[in-house]
């Protein structure tokens, strides 16, 4: 059985010392933060990782993440530990007040990151995809999308993916094929093939919001003709939206996280921030 012993100590003594976070905390940047507040944060963090997060990583590893029909089945014990880790806050913890988040600085989630994938790195992914996918929305989405996800996204009801890599292209997005079709309505088609999704489908939460690049008809060529659009795996009336995971790749390291081919057949999305 895997053991981790999270290096809480010196983790605080990094924050504050090297990092600066006593120095802001002093200045008044994060609110009522206190010191005593970031011990207890980190010793929960800490405790979190050691008993529930670590014990998964050899479980992870050996059972993989199988796919079939489309369905991918995580690994035994993790719907436990998301459930607990959302229940505790955990992927709350620098979300946007407003959206049901604690607001607290990214510096300290760094620390807790750090700790979950020290711990389980095939766990750690998914709530680590999240909160980019947080991020996003707060700072580019429009209020109707942040309304409709932010506040499920924020506490982990939902996860969200990053859909960027595509068969043809590896790492250079200039010759991404997928695109994106007005449907008339403020919405888009999005259609094409992604690979390498991390957490791209599985059976923990109700939905997965995925933000996927794509390409509007009039693009430009190269990476000036890519958007960001938002492709949830379920839409708000509760039908299906037309996409599917088409194959899992098998990492070393991190065969407890579903790491999905994605196919996009006409599904409907919204762009993200501007053309």
């Amino acid at each position: 059985m895997t053991t981790y012993r999270a290096p809480v100590a010196e983790m605080a003594f990094t924050l504050r010392h090297v990092a600066g976070l006593d120095r802001a905390i002093a200045e008044g940047l994060h609110g009522d933060l206190s010191d005593d507040l970031v011990d207890t944060i980190l010793d929960e963090a800490g405790r979190f990782a050691n008993d529930v997060v670590a014990p998964l990583n050899t479980i992870g590893d050996r059972h993989g993440t199988p796919l079939k029909d489309g369905v991918v089945t995580m690994p035994p014990g993790y719907r436990e530990a998301y459930r607990a880790w959302t229940e505790g806050g955990w992927n709350a913890l620098p979300g946007p007040v407003e959206y049901g988040g604690q607001g607290l600085p990214i510096l300290l989630n760094a620390a807790c990151i750090e700790m979950w994938n020290s711990a389980a790195m095939a766990f750690g992914l998914g709530p680590l995809l999240t909160a980019g996918g947080v991020e996003a929305l707060s700072r580019h989405g429009s209020e109707a999308l942040r309304t409709r996800y932010l506040e499920k996204l924020v506490s982990g009801e939902w996860t969200a993916t990053m859909n960027l890599t595509e068969p043809q292209a590896g790492s250079d997005l200039s010759v991404m094929r997928t695109r994106a079709e007005p449907a008339g309505d403020g919405s888009y088609r999005i259609s094409g093939e992604k690979i390498y999704i991390t957490w791209g489908e599985h059976d923990l939460t109700d939905n997965i919001v995925h933000l996927v690049l794509a390409r509007l008809p009039d693009a430009p060529a190269g990476t000036r003709g890519i958007s960001l659009f938002l492709v949830p795996k379920v839409l708000p009336d509760g039908a299906r939206n037309a996409l599917v995971c088409a194959g899992i790749e098998h990492k070393l390291g991190i065969h407890g996280s579903p790491t999905c081919t994605m196919v996009y057949d006409g599904a409907t999305g919204w762009l993200v921030g501007e053309a």
